[in-house]
């Protein structure tokens, strides 16, 4: 897989020399093998060099890949992508029941440092209490990862308890994906707000276009209000699955000065936090 390329800038975000780490971006292309019963197939190729090229115009120093929810477990391109920029990149891999937990640990090696799961629209979600799932976890604690969730509010308790219960860090991706209907009166909403104020709970301020309608504006403010920057991240969800028209890179940094008006405030979910969750502050990374 290429590595590198570049390209003119789409914003006038003004690129910076300090840590800044997009924490959802995905790579693939169409020739690859879709999962069974996937809810959507891939409409444009997302490759690599375009996304660093991306991060380089924007001064984006790491990124988190995602493993995108129609290449179902088969996660070897994101590997190999992870394995082109090793110092720039780190992934979150979807797995079933069907896995050999004691692998994860070689794609920590690789640097893994997270399962995704993408429940959204599931008529069932897994059971993380079962015997796989627990030893799943303990997999998880034990090498330091984190959750990754996508899933309605109203649902989210399901999966998040069982895996803060077992230990784990938590991430939950777009927002907390309130319902619209209740918006930020949902239950569900509120249980995330609970556990950015116990701790080892994070959210992803990403892809305002998949809230059903709903302005983010007053949603980032509540999950600001409840974990302050420490407990929030930024994200572009590039190159924006089924949502990619008009959209552009520098539109999604943008977004976060709307979101979060307070530049030390920006500093911090774009730099401190994400660097500490993914480990890009260590030593050599």
């Amino acid at each position: 897989m290429p590595s590198r390329s570049t390209e003119p800038t789409d914003s006038d975000s003004t690129p910076s020399t300090s840590t800044r780490v997009d924490t959802h971006a995905h790579v693939f292309h169409r020739g690859l093998p879709l999962t069974t019963g996937h809810r959507h197939a891939p409409q444009l190729d997302a490759m690599l060099p375009e996304l660093l090229a991306h991060f380089d115009a924007h001064g984006v120093t790491h990124g988190l890949l995602t493993a995108p929810s129609f290449l179902g477990t088969d996660n070897s391109y994101l590997l190999a992508a992870l394995a082109a920029a090793p110092w720039r990149l780190r992934g979150t891999v979807i797995i079933d029941e069907v896995f050999d937990p004691a692998a994860l640990q070689d794609m920590a090696r690789l640097g893994v440092v997270g399962i995704r799961l993408n429940m959204l629209q599931r008529p069932s979600l897994h059971d993380l209490r079962s015997p796989f799932w627990r030893r799943v976890l303990e997999t998880v604690v034990a090498l330091n990862w984190h959750v990754e969730i996508y899933v309605e509010s109203a649902r989210l308790d399901q999966l998040m308890l069982p895996a803060l219960e077992a230990g784990a860090k938590v991430v939950v991706d777009h927002f907390g994906s309130p319902g619209p209907a209740l918006g930020l009166r949902c239950p569900g909403f509120h249980g995330l707000l609970d556990a950015l104020q116990a701790g080892r709970t994070w959210v992803k301020l990403s892809a305002p276009y998949r809230l059903g309608g709903m302005d983010a504006a007053p949603v980032a403010s509540a999950l600001l209000a409840a974990g302050g920057p420490q407990r929030l991240l930024w994200a572009s969800d590039w190159p924006w699955t089924q949502n990619s028209a008009g959209m552009t890179y520098g539109k999604c940094l943008n977004w976060l000065e709307q979101w979060v008006p307070v530049a030390a405030q920006r500093d911090i979910i774009l730099g401190e936090t994400p660097a500490t969750l993914l480990g890009f502050n260590q030593i050599g990374h």
